[in-house]
């Protein structure tokens, strides 16, 4: 469901060499406050993307310890407003419980300032270790790369939005999902990949990979994550804590590996 266009078009007016040139049409990506409640309580607003909300939902209450399993989600409704769109989620009522605790907690301790809400510990917040993975093939993920591009319309219309993409064995692109925000982006691929069998498989992204991408994927049973950019070093020490398999600079036969490299199969 598209609860509104992805772009929209605005003239332009194009300079080359200093000079203007004359005046065209331009696609530009749409981003657009999304607010989620759980339960009828109003939790956080992001800007995103006006598309596959439902997976951004999935994918966002599991990565952020929200919800404990896809099970604890009972029902999502996406609804267009005049100023954004609010994504209702029904929870389970232990969650709800947990929620609440947490919002309490958020009141009465000073922010970091991080985002304006969260506190240190709840921003680098604990996420249990992956169990023993095989190994990925260099070939596999070389070959995920290689089709990421063609498989972004929206980034090919509007050269604005963040991809992530989530690959088999033999590096097969089984989905993808695109929004201006690349943490959105992965959320919406967990999301959408929740009852895909993990082992062998891996997540790639057209961006960075930062702690908070990290974490993600970690909290989603997803063991490698291979990014066309580099990692930061938070990053980079809780995929050796949490046993992923991080790659940076991951580019057509070019790429860095900074955790796990045993379970790179080269």
């Amino acid at each position: 469901m598209t609860p509104g266009p992805t772009h929209v078009a605005r003239t332009v007016l194009p300079i080359r060499d200093g000079a203007p040139q004359t005046e065209r049409e331009d696609m530009l990506a749409e981003e657009v406050p999304v607010a989620l409640e759980y339960n009828g309580i109003s939790h956080a607003t992001v800007l995103a993307t006006p598309a596959d909300l439902a997976d951004f939902a999935r994918g966002f209450s599991l990565t952020e310890g929200i919800v404990r399993s896809p099970a604890d989600i009972r029902g999502i409704e996406v609804i267009p407003r005049a100023d954004g769109i609010v994504v209702q989620l029904e929870i389970a009522a232990a969650c709800e419980m947990q929620l609440k605790a947490r919002r309490r907690a958020m009141a009465g301790r000073t922010g970091c300032g991080l985002c304006g809400v969260e506190t240190l510990d709840q921003v680098v917040r604990p996420v249990p270790p992956l169990g023993p993975r095989g190994a990925v093939s260099l070939a596999a993920i070389q070959a995920a790369l290689g089709d990421l591009r063609a498989a972004q319309p929206l980034h090919q219309v509007t050269g604005a939005t963040h991809a992530a993409g989530w690959a088999d064995a033999r590096g097969s692109l089984r989905c993808v999902r695109e929004d201006v925000g690349r943490h959105n982006a992965l959320d919406k691929l967990i999301g959408a990949t929740l009852s895909e069998p993990r082992e062998g498989a891996f997540a790639v992204v057209s961006s960075r990979a930062s702690f908070e991408m990290v974490q993600k994927c970690v909290a989603a049973g997803i063991d490698t994550l291979v990014a066309v950019s580099a990692p930061t070093a938070l990053a980079v020490r809780l995929a050796e804590e949490a046993g992923l398999l991080l790659v940076g600079f991951a580019r057509g036969a070019t790429a860095s590996v900074y955790a796990h490299r045993a379970r790179l199969d080269a």
